[in-house]
């Protein structure tokens, strides 16, 4: 019961995004019509633009058209290019995805060994220096991260590509070389907060008193934390990892850019700057999916960790 009612609020959540973004496209200064039809068209032939756009109906009748299109699985037409909103998505999406799975996988890298560590050796010099380097990766933006990689290893170094795009069919080597840096540059930003938020879950969890009777029985100390201690310090790290991932594949915009990766942050830009509003309401659609799903998938998690809230999950 509670399932259907999370998917339910999860909708609501959908469908007052997209709505707002109708909104607001609809509210810009500019006219789209007038950029289609070109300058020193008559009046006649903007008219006739905005009636074969649908541009003179009311905004919530465009909206309830679009939902029903959706429904047949179309997301409209580009304005600029005359491509299928769908298909134009469907070639962007692997490029975030890919960039997005390398930056988390290289982020969980960093965080959970030294999450672990840091609140094992709570207030030691490990626990300070691991610390101060946490707030150096945190104060910087990803893109001063991004130049200084590039920097690095592209200009001195002559190790990774500075920019570009290698297709998986090409070779996975040069695929992935072409990754490296922006995933780095994301992932040396999002380790932080999931470091610090295990760290600090795991400290509480080993003042337990379970943790305090495994002690006593003389479990190694490596079994206490990565199997009695880590399972019930996860649920804020699974949080705040599931709200990274899902505001990252709308919030890669400017990596995409700096590496010219022709991934969903990009497609976005180039409708923004086009008024390309099809794609941009596409757009806005599967990043709030995906957040949403992303975050039904979180409280799933929770049931997996917990056997507590999996019974009150499946039995309402």
């Amino acid at each position: 019961m509670m399932i259907w009612k999370k998917l339910l609020h999860l909708l609501l959540v959908v469908m007052a995004v997209t709505l707002l973004t109708f909104v607001m496209t609809d509210r810009l200064p500019s006219d789209i019509a007038a950029e289609i039809a070109g300058h020193g068209a008559d009046s006649a032939e903007l008219a006739e633009v905005r009636e074969r756009l649908g541009l003179n109906r009311p905004v919530l009748l465009r909206y309830v058209t679009w939902i029903g299109d959706i429904c047949r699985g179309e997301l409209g037409k580009s304005l600029a290019t005359g491509q299928p909103v769908t298909a134009a998505l469907r070639s962007h999406l692997p490029v975030t995805l890919e960039l997005l799975a390398l930056a988390q996988l290289f982020a969980l890298l960093l965080a959970l060994p030294a999450g672990i560590i840091t609140a094992w050796r709570s207030g030691s010099l490990l626990d300070r220096l691991t610390g101060t380097v946490a707030f150096g990766c945190a104060s910087l933006p990803n893109y001063a991260l991004a130049m200084g990689l590039v920097f690095l290893f592209a200009l001195k170094l002559k190790l990774l590509p500075a920019t570009g795009y290698t297709p998986l069919s090409a070779g996975i080597v040069a695929n992935l070389k072409g990754f490296l840096l922006p995933a780095l540059s994301i992932a040396l930003v999002e380790w932080v907060t999931l470091m610090r938020v295990l760290r600090s879950d795991l400290i509480a969890t080993l003042k337990d008193d379970f943790i305090l009777l495994a002690r006593c029985k003389g479990l190694p100390t490596w079994r206490i934390l990565l199997v009695h201690a880590l399972r019930p310090s996860c649920f804020t790290f699974i949080t705040v990892l599931g709200m990274q991932t899902a505001s990252l594949i709308g919030g890669a915009v400017i990596i995409e850019t700096l590496f010219s990766l022709p991934g969903i942050g990009r497609l976005l830009v180039t409708a923004i700057f086009a008024q390309d509003f099809p794609v941009i309401q596409g757009g806005v659609l599967l990043i709030t999916v995906a957040y949403v799903l992303i975050n039904f998938l979180v409280d799933l998690c929770y049931g997996a960790l917990d056997s507590r809230l999996r019974t009150g999950v499946t039995s309402g």
